[in-house]
């Protein structure tokens, strides 16, 4: 549906986005990741054609991306882009009628979304007296309303609780299952990891990964120790053996170096820590993006020894 090829974007002295490429198939949800700076809105904006590239193409269903084209995508931005003082409804609707729909013909659809977004009692509501969360929605639905069969949502759950941010892990998936193209860009990697078919990670305008996740996480091996323990972690860091740990309050990722010994690992682990879980698999993407971004990873890791 969308095919990015070769795109180069300089700002000044910068060069924001150098040789970027990926493709997006109708009912697939594409990933496109990377730490603050990356290049990842940058190239949302030019296959938009908000900014035009200096290098590359954009082809929309194999065609040059006109503006006749433009009303079969939705764009979530990641800057608020409300009218604070509108009414709910009101804004909602005037978001459609740019994307040429009737008054008649957006409110059905707009009240089904307030709906499923538990926004129904809010219609009337001027968009300043919603919370962060519920702005979060209200562009969502703005964004979707004309339905659209290619969504790009740039920081989709900003601002959102967890509970929210399940309904719109729900949303995305059925929208997918309706055949519907959907690119998020996304620092929350476990979000990534759950959501995406396939993923395009770039770091200083480059991708540095791309492919399915099961293809991106078995390139790096079943060399990662997932451990959940009581206890205080602070020494994991230190322990030999380990090509890299992240360390979270109960829960740690040990990467291993190769030829570890894991039952030398968990003996030490067991000595200061209460485990209350221990599993050698994949990492996590979110460990892949930390180790790829930082350059402490050099693709798949050697056996380990159990």
């Amino acid at each position: 549906m969308l095919e990015v090829q070769h795109l180069r974007k300089d700002f000044s002295t910068t060069r924001a986005v150098d040789d970027v490429s990926f493709r997006v198939a109708g009912g697939e949800i594409f990933g496109l990741l990377g730490p603050n700076g990356a290049g990842k809105t940058t190239t949302i904006r030019i296959a938009l054609r908000i900014i035009e590239p200096d290098a590359g193409a954009v082809l929309y269903r194999g065609q040059p991306f006109t503006e006749a084209m433009r009303n079969t995508i939705g764009y979530l931005p990641e800057e608020r882009g409300l009218y604070r003082k509108s009414r709910l409804l009101d804004t909602i609707l005037y978001f459609a009628g740019l994307r040429g729909m009737s008054h008649a013909a957006a409110k059905p659809p707009a009240l089904h979304w307030l709906e499923r977004f538990g926004l129904g009692d809010r219609a009337e509501s001027r968009v300043q007296e919603l919370s962060k969360g519920n702005q979060q929605k209200a562009q969502f639905i703005a964004a979707l309303i004309h339905d659209p069969d290619l969504l790009i949502l740039d920081e989709p759950f900003s601002g959102l609780d967890p509970v929210n941010q399940m309904l719109f892990q729900e949303i995305v998936q059925d929208l997918k299952r309706a055949g519907k193209a959907v690119i998020f860009s996304t620092h929350q990697m476990d979000q990534a990891e759950r959501l995406s078919d396939t993923l395009c990670l770039i770091n200083k305008g480059q991708v540095v990964l791309s492919g399915s996740v099961g293809h991106v996480k078995r390139k790096y091996g079943r060399n990662t120790l997932h451990v959940e323990f009581e206890g205080d972690g602070k020494f994991l860091k230190t322990l030999p053996g380990l090509q890299s740990a992240i360390v979270y309050e109960n829960a740690a990722e040990l990467s291993l170096e190769p030829g570890a010994r894991v039952r030398d690992l968990v003996r030490h682990l067991n000595e200061a820590l209460v485990l209350r879980k221990v599993e050698l698999r994949e990492p996590s993407l979110h460990s892949i993006f930390v180790q790829t971004v930082s350059g402490e990873a050099g693709g798949a890791s050697g056996e380990v020894t159990l």
